[in-house]
């Protein structure tokens, strides 16, 4: 198994930039893909970006590109989302999620993915 934390969100102003931090524990000796999700109230969890184990094949949603960069240290256990000009729009509960890479195609359905972290908050003010 896996455990995932996550860390780095925050009260923002429209414009900023955050980074989040997702720590891996637990089985990080086994291939697990990685990606973020979001959900913002009232809305259903939506994909974000995905990065493969080796971190040489990354996916991002449309609404990310350009904007995030997703990253990964395996000797540090961690995976990053570098977010820019943030929104108010990008105001959300943004959790990390894992599951096994197969080295087939990287998923954005939420039941894609085992493992899953609490949440970090992320409020962007106008």
């Amino acid at each position: 198994q896996v455990q995932l934390v996550e860390s780095g969100g925050g009260l923002v102003q429209a414009g900023a930039s955050l980074r989040l931090s997702c720590a891996a524990s637990g089985r990080t000796d086994r291939p697990y893909a990685k990606a973020w999700f979001r959900q913002a109230p009232g809305k259903e969890r939506e994909f974000v970006a995905a990065i493969s184990w080796t971190g040489t094949t990354t996916y991002y949603a449309d609404s990310a590109k350009g904007r995030c960069t997703i990253s990964s240290d395996n000797a540090a256990n961690t995976v990053y989302l570098q977010m820019n000009s943030l929104k108010s729009e990008d105001t959300a509960v943004y959790t990390c999620a894992a599951k096994w890479d197969a080295g087939t195609r990287l998923g954005i359905l939420p039941n894609q993915y085992t493992y899953w972290g609490r949440g970090t908050q992320v409020t962007v003010s106008s």
